[in-house]
């Protein structure tokens, strides 16, 4: 077949003018910054990485001939930065773009060899686009997957620090819970050492009360060394023949330690105190009454008229009416006592006890006031006696504050001060409490046991008069009801509730004595000038 010319032409511009277009469309330029800059912000927005295909549709392509003014033989790669930028174009726009070039560009001007270099150096610009932004995906997800793992790490570590203020606040709390232990510790080893200053004060206080007791012995024996100055001394026979050898027949009581027998000393009669062998303590009470009565001396205190130290004898004056107790209840049919004379031994009473707790240089507590320690001689006269239960205190004690610490408490059941029998706290008015009970007996004749109960009682039922000794017929009722009461004060179970005996107690006494006195001789006028 001939060949033509003509036709081949047509053929090879046909191809060539393919060619134009097709190198026409693949010479496209790229600006790789542009192409970084737009992952960058498809990668701050969040948005999925879009594909190749995706991103080679969306960029405004730049068509570059080799006759274009943007086209350089010597570039092997992207232009600068305006070679990479966003469009809006359609494909239509493309296509004109494109067919606008391939009209100003001549093929004829290009052989098939350089179409060749030219289509093998746009592909491997393609390639190495492609490989850029396979590149700047993989950087893209390296940074998604850093951004992660910074988050991650955020969270771990605010969770350690969550942990580490727990920690620390289960630190605090433990530090704060030694403290607390620390300051028990600290307590408890104060208290231990108060407990131990306060064992060594007991120590002490008993140190000090065992030298008391043998400076006090000391006294005695000074006493009874003294006794030719103040009491006459006797010995054991003397004792036995004015006793007839202690003959029962000279025996008129028993006391707590020991018989006492009535005989003649010196053409007198006297009342002999034996101190039994058997009794310890008797010894020391013994010793205690020599020493108190062979130093004072009242009207109202019964008179020590000798001893015999070696055999434990105390000889007293005698007292004809024996004692209260014995004339209350009329024992052995002794007549009855008037409320005069009552009321009489009641303020001799108080004024002996006042001399007691007046003593100087120390103050004396008898401890043992009751109706058997008061005895009465022929003219009903009152005198105290058994004071070797007796205590010398300080002069502190006088007062309503202070007290005199005793180890164990003496006297008799329902005299007894109830307050010093349960603290051991032996002051003054201790002994008010006894007097109390006695004021209380000496109106009614009636045992000790619950009769301040009973007089209260009486008051508030208005029933007072039916409690008063019957055997007293003219009772001043409104007088007698004064005494009433100032009894039942000096007898409140608290010691500062009780009045004062020198500034209360006697001076009302006196009172209720002299009312009554002047009574009796006013109803006596009466009676003989009607």
């Amino acid at each position: 077949m001939p060949f033509d010319r003509s036709s081949e032409r047509i053929s090879f511009d046909r191809s060539s003018e393919r060619i134009s277009s097709d190198r026409s469309s693949d010479r496209i330029s790229f600006g790789s910054s542009d192409f970084m800059q737009m992952a960058t912000r498809d990668r701050m927005a969040g948005n999925k990485i879009p594909s190749p295909q995706q991103s080679v549709t969306n960029l405004n392509l730049q068509v570059r001939t080799k006759g274009s003014p943007s086209f350089s033989s010597e570039s092997s790669g992207f232009s600068g930065p305006s070679s990479f930028q966003s469009s809006n174009l359609s494909f239509e726009t493309l296509d004109h773009s494109l067919t606008s070039d391939a009209s100003r560009n001549s093929l004829s001007s290009q052989t098939p060899h350089e179409l060749e270099d030219e289509m093998r150096r746009l592909k491997q610009e393609l390639k190495q686009t492609m490989e850029m932004y396979s590149s700047a995906c993989k950087e893209a997800m390296t940074a998604k997957e850093k951004e992660r793992e910074i988050n991650q790490w955020k969270s771990a570590e605010g969770r350690k620090l969550e942990e580490a203020k727990q920690a620390q606040g289960a630190a605090l709390a433990m530090v704060e819970m030694e403290k607390r232990k620390s300051k028990a510790a600290i307590e408890a080893a104060q208290m231990a050492q108060r407990l131990a200053e306060l064992e060594s004060q007991k120590r002490r206080h008993a140190e000090m009360k065992a030298e008391h007791e043998e400076e006090e012995k000391h006294k005695v024996m000074d006493a009874l060394a003294r006794f030719e100055i103040r009491c006459r001394k006797y010995t054991i026979e003397e004792i036995e023949i004015a006793t007839n050898y202690f003959s029962n027949s000279a025996k008129i009581g028993e006391g707590g330690y020991g018989p006492v027998y009535k005989a003649f000393l010196d053409h007198t009669a006297v009342a002999i105190k034996v101190l039994r062998s058997d009794i310890t303590q008797g010894k020391k009470q013994f010793q205690q009454e020599v020493e108190v009565l062979s130093r004072m001396r009242h009207p109202n205190m019964v008179l020590l008229v000798g001893a015999c130290p070696e055999y434990g004898c105390l000889v007293y004056e005698y007292m004809e009416n024996g004692s209260l107790e014995d004339r209350l209840f009329r024992r052995n049919n002794t007549p009855p006592i008037s409320w005069r004379t009552r009321f009489k031994i009641a303020a001799e009473i108080a004024t002996a006890l006042l001399f007691f707790h007046q003593a100087k240089p120390e103050p004396l507590v008898h401890r043992d006031l009751k109706p058997a320690n008061i005895l009465l001689d022929q003219y009903y006269v009152s005198k105290i006696s058994d004071v070797g239960l007796a205590r010398l205190v300080p002069p502190s004690v006088a007062d309503n504050v202070t007290q005199y610490h005793m180890t164990a408490a003496a006297g008799t059941f329902c005299y007894i001060d109830p307050e010093y029998q349960q603290t051991g706290m032996l002051g003054t008015k201790s002994d008010i409490y006894s007097f109390g009970v006695i004021l209380l007996q000496i109106i009614t004749a009636k045992p000790a046991m619950g009769l301040t109960h009973h007089i209260d009682r009486a008051i508030e039922k208005g029933t007072f008069l039916e409690i008063l000794d019957p055997t007293v017929t003219d009772w001043p009722v409104e007088e007698a009801l004064s005494f009433a009461k100032l009894a039942l004060q000096c007898c409140e179970l608290r010691r500062k509730d009780r009045p004062d005996l020198g500034s209360v107690i006697l001076p009302e006494l006196n009172r209720i004595l002299d009312v009554g006195l002047d009574n009796e001789a006013r109803n006596d006028l009466w009676d003989k000038y009607p």
